[in-house]
């Protein structure tokens, strides 16, 4: 069994979002979520979502076809951080110039999957 979730337009810069998720690709679903409760970094809250998100949509996915689910069972098959759209800003500076500042944006994917699944891949 394999469930997705995905998280758009996040306002934290890809490469921050890439460390987190960096710390949890391959873990159980379960370890993930306690790592990244006590990450201390900014991009750690809105990873943690987006994994929580993944395993409750497994859980609507097993009780749909009728599958005996186990949250334990879960690892993260798959995350990755995409760049979203960037915002751009202006800042005035000296002498009349302008400064732009970018905000980036990032779109997070995160995929559970049993280990039966992710050996087949």
């Amino acid at each position: 069994m394999e469930a997705k979730a995905i998280a758009r337009h996040l306002r934290v810069t890809p490469m921050k979002a890439r460390r987190v998720v960096n710390l949890v690709r391959g873990k159980q679903a379960n370890e993930a979520l306690a790592i990244l409760k006590f990450a201390p970094q900014a991009a750690s809250e809105p990873v943690f979502k987006v994994v929580q998100s993944a395993v409750a949509n497994a859980r609507v996915l097993a009780d749909r076809d009728g599958v005996a689910f186990d949250e334990g069972d879960l690892i993260i098959s798959e995350a990755y951080v995409d760049e979203g759209p960037t915002m751009k800003r202006f800042q005035p500076r000296a002498q009349g110039r302008a400064y732009r500042i970018n905000k980036r944006t990032s779109h997070v994917t995160v995929v559970v999957a049993t280990p039966e699944k992710v050996e087949d891949r």
